[in-house]
């Protein structure tokens, strides 16, 4: 008998009947399909199916296969009560099960779930039914995601101190009464009458007291643990929840049958009540501390202007940002936040945008320059067009870039994982040797002890039950990746993964592209030289030449070129003001030079074969060029009525940061190499200026990522194979996906900042060494709060078997090892990068 299913796809790209026929036969291909029926109108496929054959997945990837796609929902939900980073794998796991779901990622640090579906399989209505039958509590994302968050976070909170505040009301009495009998501390009408001098017992009604006390601890304080155990436990697996049970229950229960008269002995409900109680007070400050580490972002939104002047039927009127639209015309006065991206049609001003590129140095605005929403208007009143809105602005795609590198996983939190994922089991397993340990084989008790062997082995093993702590080692690297990617977003560095933030530590070579990274990318005439010979020279009827006549002539001739230092001789004439005339009979001879009529004068600007090839001798220049060519300038020759008139040189010139950024870059031990296309001369002229170690020069665009890609592996030491490749252009591209880590100078294109796992916002090349310092720093962090929750539970949980910790110092220990993991990640952001 087969299991037949139906499934409703939303398909995506169909554009005419044919495209039904398509789509239709490909689905009908599949072994285990029935029937398959595509609607043009309503966009659908309604699938029959062979359960037990074929799956969603393998459907969507046949219509995919026939070149169309299927319409997906992305859910984002705020999920509360995880306990700890196994919860977060549990409800993954739950959700990917899910039929309709393609992709689940929940995050512990966050506390959020992600999930792709495709929503005529399944709502986000019976997503979060799902979460809730799983034993949490989900909260959509809405259009105030952050406020609702921050109110749910707030609530969360709240609650913890409730319970926390009633734990203590009942726990501290209980304690004090416990530790006064147990030292004769209490009055005498506490104690037994009959009991013998030494050994003195108290009255019955003494248990029942303290069994009042401890009950509301046990069932309203720790409630939600036993709920959380008892879920996990039905879900097939095991947390945090379910070892707080055990070892809180055991005490509890085991004092009991001692209250009622059943047993004789200790009773323990005092060690039952400060597990519990300690434990709820580690997991209050855990979220406080928590809540922290994603200040960052939380600072960010900050940022957004809540209000908008913009001109609605010729009048400002002051609107919610959320309803500028684009295409607004927004007016901004000096001090006020820029709501949204645009472009300025009307008014100067300069910008504060240090809130987003860690750039400190207001940046000019006049018309035609962008704007980015969140920065902030210092001096001149601005009108511009609004081009970007929503969760398209530059601060939205900054938010969600870094919420996304802080919900991916490094590669560093892989053994955690494994580790963490049979955890539980193994303590469990651990307790129940210990106390087999200590009740079988245990050291005689003396004469005297007040207590028995069943209860020695029961103490030893609520002991390892309450000290071992799987939190602090799902926290470990999570925490310390929220607060350095959060940090880095402050300072203008954008890591896309958490993975790009630890590999960047590792690097051991950074390759610069020259060209808008190392130099500006605007080609500049930096030198003029006049033929000493043209002015001395009397056999020749020439008018004398001054420099700014030799430049006004050949920035006459390159009007007509499109070639970039062409347009640099072009900008410095317009930029001096000088009268240019129009050329005629215009000629460019690619790879050579330009030529045209200049008020009746025949004038030509070119490189060396361009006069070789006419014939022109260079004269006393000869020299010139190679001193301007050993300077990393291009030499431009001019000549006039057929004679060598001068040399125009033109550079790019190096960024005021470039030498600084290199040095910081050596002093933390790096070797740092040039990439470039230009001549090998010119190339070790600009290294030299900066201090690059290597140069790889007349290396064409498509070459780029080969050259990395020899970097990589012909590195002699194998501690020297991690390269970090820094560029700005979209030749870059390439390059920047092939290196180990790539980084994007924010000034460049969006290509390149799509290739390259960390962007640096400002341009600056400083970022570099800043981005590689918050990378060490994090990578450190981490592996400091992963020594310590391995060390911590290798140590104190054989320490437990042992016999040498009671429960309540467990208890404390526990509690506070995933405060102390939070607390060491969140120093991160107190740190001088």
């Amino acid at each position: 008998m087969t299991d037949t299913k139906q499934l409703t796809l939303p398909i995506t790209g169909m554009t005419c009947a044919n495209c039904v026929a398509t789509v239709e036969r490909n689905l009908k291909k599949l072994d285990g399909v029935a029937t398959a029926v595509v609607n043009l109108s309503s966009e659908r496929a309604t699938v029959d199916f062979d359960a037990s054959k074929l799956a969603m997945p393998d459907l969507i990837a046949r219509v995919q296969r026939a070149g169309y796609g299927v319409a997906t929902g992305d859910a984002e939900l705020i999920i509360k009560r995880l306990s700890d980073d196994n919860d977060a794998r549990r409800l993954e796991k739950a959700l990917a099960k899910l039929e309709g779901v393609l992709e689940a990622q929940v995050t512990f640090t966050t506390e959020k779930a992600r999930v792709q579906y495709v929503p005529t399989i399944i709502t986000q209505a019976e997503l979060r039914r799902a979460v809730a039958s799983a034993g949490f509590e989900a909260m959509e994302l809405g259009a105030d995601a952050e406020d609702a968050e921050a109110k749910a976070r707030e609530r969360e909170i709240n609650e913890q101190r409730r319970l926390l505040i009633i734990g203590l009301i009942f726990t501290v009495p209980l304690f004090l009464l416990s530790m006064g009998k147990d030292f004769n501390l209490l009055p005498a009408f506490v104690y037994s009458e009959t009991a013998m001098e030494g050994m003195r017992e108290a009255q019955p009604w003494f248990g029942w007291l303290m069994l009042v006390l401890a009950l509301p601890v046990q069932f309203y304080v720790g409630w939600q643990y036993y709920v959380g155990a008892f879920k996990a436990l039905r879900n097939k697996s095991a947390n945090m929840d379910v070892l707080i049970v055990m070892g809180s229950s055991a005490a509890f229960f085991y004092s009991l049958p001692i209250t009622f008269g059943l047993l004789m002995g200790h009773v323990y409900y005092e060690t039952a009540a400060v597990i519990i109680t300690l434990i709820k007070l580690g997991k209050y400050l855990e979220a406080r501390a928590k809540g922290r580490t994603s200040e960052a972002i939380k600072k960010l939104m900050g940022l957004r202007a809540k209000t908008a002047r913009v001109i609605r039927d010729g009048e400002a009127v002051e609107v919610s940002t959320d309803d500028v639209r684009v295409g607004d015309i927004v007016l901004v006065k000096p001090g006020e936040t820029i709501p949204v991206d645009g472009v300025v049609v009307e008014g100067r001003s300069a910008v504060d945008e240090s809130m987003l590129t860690g750039e400190s140095l207001p940046v000019e605005k006049k018309q035609g320059d962008a704007v980015i929403g969140a920065t902030l208007n210092k001096l001149g009143l601005l009108k511009f067009e609004a081009t970007k809105v929503g969760k398209e602005t530059a601060l939205a795609q900054i938010i969600k870039l870094v919420e996304d590198a802080q919900g991916s996983k490094a590669p560093i939190q892989k053994l955690a994982d494994q580790v963490s994922a049979t955890f539980v089991p193994i303590v469990i397993a651990i307790a129940a040797l210990t106390f087999a340990g200590w009740y079988f084989f245990g050291p005689p008790l003396p004469i005297n002890a007040d207590i028995d062997n069943f209860t020695r082995a029961l103490i030893n093993m609520v002991a390892v039950l309450v000290i071992a702590c799987p939190c602090a080692m799902g926290l470990a690297t999570p925490t310390a990746v929220m607060v350095g990617t959060g940090k880095g977003a402050e300072m203008g560095i954008l890591f896309r993964t958490s993975e790009a933030l630890e590999r960047a530590g590792k690097v051991s070579v950074v390759v610069l592209d020259k060209t808008g990274t190392i130099t500006k990318g605007q080609p500049a005439v930096t030198d003029i030289v006049v033929n000493g010979s043209w002015n001395m020279d009397s056999s020749i009827n020439h008018p004398p030449l001054t420099n700014e006549e030799l430049l006004r002539l050949a920035a006459s001739v390159e009007k007509g070129s499109e070639h970039p230092l062409g347009e640099a001789i072009w900008a410095e004439a317009t930029t001096r003001g000088l009268s240019l005339s129009e050329p005629a009979g215009f000629k460019a001879e690619a790879g050579h030079g330009v030529q045209a009529e200049v008020e009746g004068r025949s004038v030509m600007v070119g490189n060396r074969r361009m006069f070789e090839n006419r014939g022109i001798p260079l004269g006393g220049l000869d020299s010139e060029v190679s001193r301007l060519q050993s300077e990393a300038k291009t030499a431009m020759l001019v000549a006039v009525d057929g004679l060598a008139a001068g040399i125009i040189a033109v550079a790019d010139t190096i960024k005021d940061s470039s030498r600084e950024a290199i040095a910081d870059l050596h002093k933390m031990g790096l070797k740092v190499a040039m990439i470039t296309g230009d001549n090998q001369k010119t190339a070790e002229a600009i290294a030299k200026q900066v201090g690059i170690d290597q140069v790889l020069a007349e290396v064409l665009p498509e070459g780029k990522s080969t050259e990395v890609k020899k970097l990589q592996s012909n590195v002699e030491r194998s501690t020297l194979n991690v390269v970090a490749m820094v560029g700005d252009g979209v030749n870059d591209a390439p390059a920047l996906a092939q290196a180990d880590v790539g980084l994007a100078i924010g000034t460049g294109t969006d290509v390149a900042m799509a290739a390259a796992p960390i962007t640096l916002m400002s341009g600056d090349l400083r970022g570099v060494a800043r981005a590689i310092n918050l990378s060490r720093k994090t990578l450190g962090t981490i592996k400091q709060n992963l020594f310590w929750a391995f060390f911590y539970n290798v140590v104190l949980i054989p320490a437990a078997a042992l016999g040498y910790l009671n429960p309540m110092l467990a208890a404390g220990a526990m509690a506070f090892s995933s405060v102390f993991v939070v607390s060491n990640s969140l120093r991160l952001r107190r740190q001088k990068i």
